[in-house]
């Protein structure tokens, strides 16, 4: 029944008065409890059997049950129907043209058919509409014999291209979907796959490129696939120029304003791959646009975005050298429940780098203390990637505090658990990473010495700097701090700052 909670979370301000409004209208009896329970699920501070006390005295769980179920179908009714009213106008009034232009094709009257039948394919085409367009291509060609004005070819050279655009949104969707599931299987299930073959191999089975743009939906799907295409390379310089040309075409997009949602979540890719590529302003920039689209429509999708601005904005102030606002942008979170752990989650092990990086250790090591759950759980929620950061960061931090007994098991219990892992995705570096770290910790005199600079530039290869991730400097800077005795923050910034210039220095490359 927890879909329910959540569901009832994601509701905006006016959707909660709209819904208690529409239950109002609904209900025939005047002891329907379900407004009252809709409330105590606003509250989101009661558990099942404290609300069914609350609603009936007692507990009474079969009248409690049927009560959320016939909620839950009302949620459902309430949300179709506005989505209906907000989305489907145009699609209901292309519906409209078709089935009057059929009742006059019918009458005879062709004349006046086709004229609505032209209204109705210039709705279509102007949002990109391929499935209504086909109907209205359909009924065209079905009645042109008696239309004379009709130029059958031509209107059979469009029927067909639309029957192309048709096909190719259907393959670019199977193909989004595939590429979803496999970026899943390598983020949350920790499988060994080649990501880049597996792009290449789908995209030429079903016969897609990147330029292949044609709704406001695919084109958010193009963007979502070169994300994840980024995520899985970590190379984000290669898709911003794409990310920008696709937002260009999105903002003479017709539909645009029809599907908010969408345009959010291509706004924040552009925002994050600016922020990988370390272009923080620019980065800031989408993210404030994105917080205008976010306010729209009475905040409707305020709430499902919240997390990620935040945590975004946050992010890129810290590496701004804005750390004070930084934190006291995510602090408030630690203590909120929402919906989407996995933002939430990279919103604690943010916080825990920040308070590092500030050499604030006590207050990293309280909210990093709220990690109560199992690897395998987190690794579920967030991946594989996001857990070896934090058991990295815990093994740091339990250095810095001088827990002695915590440094060895948490040390043993890595190499255990992910070094197999690690070797078979060719990510030996971390290993070294580790390796190195563990001899600073058994050898802390030694780390400011020639001997060990030199062992750190001959154990890994190097890239471009402007190419390196932002995470990665993260963990080197804690390293070079050691060597240079140097503040954390101050290296950290240093190394950033550095490979914002366009030049062919090396530095570290990929750890995670």
């Amino acid at each position: 029944m927890n879909n329910l909670n959540n569901i009832v979370s994601t509701f905006s301000s006016e959707d909660k008065q709209k819904f208690i409004s529409y239950l109002e209208k609904k209900n025939k009896r005047a002891d329907t409890k379900n407004i009252e329970l809709f409330n105590y699920l606003l509250n989101d501070k009661l558990d099942s059997k404290s609300t069914c006390i609350k609603l009936y005295g007692s507990e009474k769980r079969e009248a409690y049950h049927a009560l959320r179920k016939r909620l839950y179908l009302s949620v459902i009714d309430f949300t179709a129907n506005q989505a209906l009213q907000e989305e489907g106008s145009i699609n209901m009034q292309i519906i409209k043209y078709i089935l009057a232009s059929k009742a006059f094709l019918q009458q005879k009257q062709y004349k006046v058919a086709y004229n609505i039948l032209d209204k109705a394919e210039t709705l279509a085409s102007e949002h990109h509409l391929f499935a209504l367009l086909n109907e209205i291509y359909h009924t065209k060609i079905q009645y042109a014999y008696a239309n004379t004005s009709v130029e059958l070819e031509a209107l059979i050279f469009k029927f067909k291209n639309n029957q192309k655009n048709i096909l190719l949104e259907d393959e670019l969707n199977i193909v989004y979907t595939k590429i979803r599931e496999t970026i899943n299987n390598i983020a949350y299930k920790g499988e060994v796959l080649d990501f880049q073959t597996i792009l290449d191999n789908t995209f030429e089975e079903h016969h897609i490129t990147l330029n292949d743009a044609l709704s406001f939906k695919s084109l958010y799907q193009l963007v979502t696939i070169a994300s994840i295409s980024a995520f899985a390379s970590k190379d984000y310089l290669e898709i911003e120029p794409f990310l920008i040309n696709t937002y260009k075409s999105i903002l003479q997009h017709k539909n645009k304003e029809k599907q908010p949602y969408y345009h959010i979540q291509i706004l924040y890719a552009i925002a994050n791959t600016l922020f990988r590529n370390k272009k923080f302003k620019a980065s800031l920039k989408y993210l404030e646009i994105m917080h205008e689209h976010m306010l729209l429509k009475n905040k409707k999708h305020y709430s499902s975005f919240k997390l990620k601005y935040h945590l975004l904005k946050a992010l890129n102030l810290n590496y701004s050298n804005n750390q004070v606002l930084a934190i006291e942008i995510l602090e408030p979170f630690t203590n909120k429940k929402h919906q989407d752990i996995e933002s939430l989650l990279d919103i604690h092990l943010s916080l825990i780098v920040f308070y590092f990086q500030k050499n604030d250790f006590k207050k990293s090591h309280r909210i990093f203390s709220k990690f109560y759950h199992t690897d395998k759980w987190y690794t579920e929620k967030a991946g594989k990637e996001w857990v070896i950061k934090k058991n990295l960061i815990e093994i740091l931090l339990h250095i810095e505090l001088k827990n002695i007994d915590l440094v060895e098991s948490r040390l043993l219990s890595f190499k255990r658990s992910y070094f197999k892992y690690l070797k078979n995705i060719k990510q030996e570096r971390v290993i070294t990473y580790l390796n190195l770290v563990e001899y600073y910790y058994k050898n802390p005199e030694e780390v400011t010495t020639i001997q060990f600079k030199n062992t750190v530039e001959n154990s890994f290869e190097w890239i471009e700097k402007q190419r390196e991730d932002i995470f990665v400097m993260s963990f080197y800077a804690w390293l070079k701090s050691k060597m240079e005795k140097e503040n954390l923050y101050v290296a950290t910034l240093n190394l950033v700052n550095d490979s914002k210039e366009v030049r062919t220095n090396k530095t570290l490359t990929k750890l995670v």
